[in-house]
């Protein structure tokens, strides 16, 4: 993309400004997102978390405990769990409704 700078106005090359540092933050943001995917598919491969392997710790502040396990996953995106416990995710009720049972989705 070529624009010629000399002939646009201040508010133009204003708008444009702001147009490409609004770009370059999106743009950081998918490569952001791509790079913990590639990470987490990488970990995943050879049977553990991005959490285990980066020593991250489940929760927020000191001694906080970790969540309870997941035992259902939704077919569609298996990133998307439930441990079975509280509220059921809609992905959970809409494959209910489809005729799945909850052993189908168990992990």
């Amino acid at each position: 993309m070529s624009v010629n700078l000399e002939t646009l106005s201040r508010e133009e090359l204003l708008q444009l400004q702001i147009d490409v540092v609004q770009a370059l933050k999106d743009l950081e943001v998918r490569q952001r997102e791509e790079a913990r995917e590639a990470a987490e598919n990488a970990a995943k491969k050879f049977g553990f978390t991005l959490a285990e392997l980066t020593g991250q710790k489940r929760g927020k502040g000191k001694g906080s405990k970790p969540g309870n396990p997941a035992k259902y996953a939704n077919p569609d995106n298996a990133d998307e769990t439930w441990s079975g416990r509280g509220r059921q995710p809609a992905w959970y009720k809409a494959a209910l409704e489809t005729g799945k049972t909850p052993e189908e989705l168990a992990i």
